[in-house]
């Protein structure tokens, strides 16, 4: 299958918070985003201005200690995961995570990587790597989502 990219240079908090925004636009029931990078470099930081421009005004903390952060204030069934702690995939399996990547809920997944075989295919991988004091975001899809690249 045909995978479409787009490349953002992201040069600080507000422009990441802008991403976030048209990310946000974009989201609907089924979907599932897959978040790749090294620690620190705002993956977390991004999916907190996801929720913030679908209306979270509550605390958005990283899933990484409780592997998963539910929100549904925000008009989605929307579940954030961290899987950097995970050594084996089977552990997503385990912890019986499964049945929340269904079609009513909207699932943006760090450390994809780390559940790979047990995580459905993405709709959309996001990957943001340090570029000097900014960060380079690279969005991919393939053929059948290639329209939402359009408003990102």
């Amino acid at each position: 299958m045909e995978t479409f990219t787009i490349i953002r240079e992201i040069s600080g908090e507000l422009e990441m918070q802008q991403l976030g925004s048209r990310i946000a636009r974009i989201l609907h029931s089924g979907q599932v985003i897959a978040l790749k990078g090294p620690l620190g470099v705002g993956k977390t930081t991004l999916v907190r201005a996801i929720l913030r421009s679908l209306g979270v005004t509550g605390a958005v903390r990283s899933p990484t200690y409780n592997l998963v952060e539910s929100y549904t204030e925000c008009g989605l069934n929307l579940h954030h995961f961290d899987f950097y702690r995970f050594s084996d995939p089977v552990e997503l399996e385990e912890a019986g995570f499964r049945e929340l990547f269904s079609s009513d809920a909207v699932c943006i997944v760090e450390w994809p990587e780390n559940a790979a075989e047990f995580m459905p295919n993405p709709d959309l991988t996001i990957e943001i790597h340090y570029v000097g004091v900014g960060r380079q975001v690279r969005i991919s899809t393939d053929r059948v989502n290639q329209d939402l690249l359009d408003y990102i």
